[in-house]
């Protein structure tokens, strides 16, 4: 089971099997691996546990393949912190001192200007038309630190930091869903003061300015996280379900 799971995995992640394939009738692939049924199931079950593949039954069934992503990663580590009873601010405290760095590193890109400022100023102005939907203009933020991670330039720092970020990202969601139902939402102000820093992260990043640009992303999360971890009992990090951590884009690691 471990040498077909193995392989299996091999073809997921080399590419050699895309996401959303199907794999092959479960009879065809006990005479292709030479082992038993009881091998490959449990060679599947190890997979599906490992979230490259979902297992359907029934007539319609097969193993479906799913490529690794950042939101699998982050479940993965949302389990070992959990398991852990590690806290939120603890999670924040880690951002703070890793996604300045991806801040920086976006200023250093010579080609920068196409392949994150642009993407950044673009979701900014969406977030100036959405200042009164806090909801929202929570997602675009989401979605203006996911980009700015994502466009640092090194995939192994997007790869770690990714993953919190979602791990992260889930909790904040959770905060600006409850916080709109119950009329707690930041007001208008702290909005265009939150889109305001972005702006200013956004100029530094074009302008090349790496320390600015780690300086004003040091400030800005330190403000922005006061927000999810208000109250007066200390979070633990919970991560539910893959589900409840995928972004609205999610992109492969």
């Amino acid at each position: 089971a471990e040498v077909v799971a193995d392989e299996l995995r091999h073809q997921i992640v080399d590419g050699e099997l895309d996401d959303g394939d199907l794999l092959p009738p479960q009879a065809v692939l006990v005479e292709r691996f030479n082992v038993s049924l009881v091998s490959l199931r449990e060679a599947l079950r190890i997979l599906e546990t490992e979230g490259l593949v979902s297992v359907r039954r029934g007539n319609q069934g097969g193993a479906v393949v799913h490529a690794p992503t950042k939101t699998s990663a982050a479940y993965m580590l949302g389990l070992v912190l959990q398991s852990e009873h590690v806290l939120l601010d603890d999670l924040g405290s880690a951002l703070r001192e890793l996604e300045p760095s991806c801040a920086a590193l976006a200023a250093q890109r010579p080609d920068r200007i196409t392949t994150i400022v642009r993407e950044l100023a673009g979701l900014n102005a969406a977030m100036a038309r959405h200042l009164d939907d806090g909801p929202a203009f929570t997602d675009l933020g989401r979605q203006f630190h996911d980009a700015l991670v994502h466009g640092c330039g090194n995939s192994t720092v997007t790869a770690v930091v990714g993953s919190l970020k979602s791990l992260w990202s889930s909790h904040e969601r959770r905060w600006a869903e409850h916080s709109a139902a119950s009329g707690d939402y930041p007001p208008i102000a702290d909005r265009k003061a939150v889109l305001t820093t972005h702006t200013a992260l956004t100029a530094a990043i074009e302008r090349g300015d790496s320390e600015l640009a780690r300086r004003t992303c040091t400030r800005h999360l330190a403000d922005a996280q006061t927000y999810v971890l208000s109250g007066n009992t200390p979070q633990r990090i919970v991560a539910t379900s893959n589900y409840d951590l995928t972004p609205s884009s999610d992109w492969r690691l």
